[in-house]
């Protein structure tokens, strides 16, 4: 019986020494592979691209895109993103519970996450154009923003929305969010991952650095790292860091927006989802205002109203995909009578 016991214990141990050596594997991984990107990338420098046409024009494509640049670049993604789908159907399906280490599907995602990351490498070099060929900036940008909210959603139960309070969002609505979060997020990052060619511009590195990172969590499903509250929250708080450094490359005086925006919702949201004393929590939120009177009496406090932008469209993001969901189930709970009604009759 004792020897049963220390099995199952060593098991376990060992599982969960797998999960680790995955993430932390993955994070290593997202560092080198981002930095063959960077020394790789002086050989496209050589490109002649199209003259910046501003905010809406995306620089980094083809003037004169081929058949071929636009079937790898569209049948790699298309390839890419239905692989993880079938994948994450499949684990729905057949794994359903939460161990601590890695079950033979994570194997796959992780497998197919660094294939396909290869994959588009290699296409950067001979073709080049990304889906940015084809579609706008925006669509980009976009599903970035609807993934932020969807967490936001996802996690109203759990940490609340507002310093740990709670809006009165229906059970059916977050066990939705939580149920089809996955193929929405998968979506999200992998169309992000491919609308960008692999070039070695700063923003565009710190951007694959974080696609990567939520590739690898994406791989994680059904392990208890996926749901990890530190890696959970480090996830979320990356893009408050990449935004900032991106717009500070710009030059275009805005980062104290993104900074301060971004990390307010860490502030009002997401440190209330990690393990934290009321000291600490007060203490941070003292930090962010000194920074914030720091930082504006330098820029000018006429423009404090910049740190307001992104938390306003984010919460009222959250609310609006609440009334969404609810409105999708509302109307399918009204419907689904009719048609069984229907079929009963057949």
């Amino acid at each position: 019986m004792e020897q049963t016991i220390d099995n199952k214990k060593r098991t376990n141990n060992q599982l969960d020494r797998s999960a680790q050596f995955a993430l932390w594997g993955g994070i290593l991984f997202s560092f080198v592979f981002t930095g063959i990107i960077a020394l790789a990338g002086q050989r496209l420098e050589s490109i002649q691209l199209l003259p910046d046409a501003g905010a809406s024009w995306y620089y980094w494509k083809l003037p004169n895109p081929t058949f071929w640049t636009r079937a790898t670049a569209w049948g790699f993604y298309l390839l890419h993103q239905l692989t993880i789908w079938g994948l994450i159907y499949y684990a729905q399906k057949n794994v359903k519970k939460y161990t601590k280490g890695l079950h033979k599907v994570n194997y796959w995602a992780l497998g197919a996450n660094a294939f396909f990351i290869l994959l588009h490498f290699v296409q950067t070099h001979l073709w080049y154009d990304g889906l940015a060929q084809d579609v706008s900036i925006f669509s980009s940008q976009g599903s970035v923003i609807v993934l932020l909210v969807w967490v936001l959603l996802m996690e109203n139960n759990r940490r609340g929305m507002f310093f740990g309070k709670k809006l009165p969002i229906g059970k059916s609505i977050i066990q939705f969010a939580k149920k089809y979060h996955g193929y929405f997020f998968a979506w999200a990052i992998i169309y992000t991952f491919w609308y960008h060619p692999m070039v070695n511009t700063s923003g565009h590195l710190i951007g694959f650095i974080y696609m990567f990172l939520l590739m690898l969590q994406g791989s994680l499903f059904f392990t208890r790292i996926h749901i990890n509250r530190w890696w959970m929250v480090t996830q979320e708080a990356t893009v408050a860091v990449h935004g900032t450094l991106v717009a500070v490359m710009q030059g275009n005086g805005l980062w104290p927006m993104f900074l301060f925006g971004l990390s307010g919702i860490f502030v009002i949201t997401q440190m209330y989802g990690i393990p934290l004393k009321n000291w600490q929590r007060t203490t941070i939120l003292a930090a962010y205002v000194v920074s914030v009177v720091g930082v504006y009496a330098n820029v000018g406090f006429g423009k404090i109203f910049q740190i307001f932008g992104i938390p306003l469209i984010e919460y009222t993001g959250a609310v609006v995909l609440a009334l969404l969901f609810g409105g999708g189930l509302w109307l399918y709970g009204k419907l689904k009578p009719q048609s069984a009604a229907l079929e009963a009759n057949v």
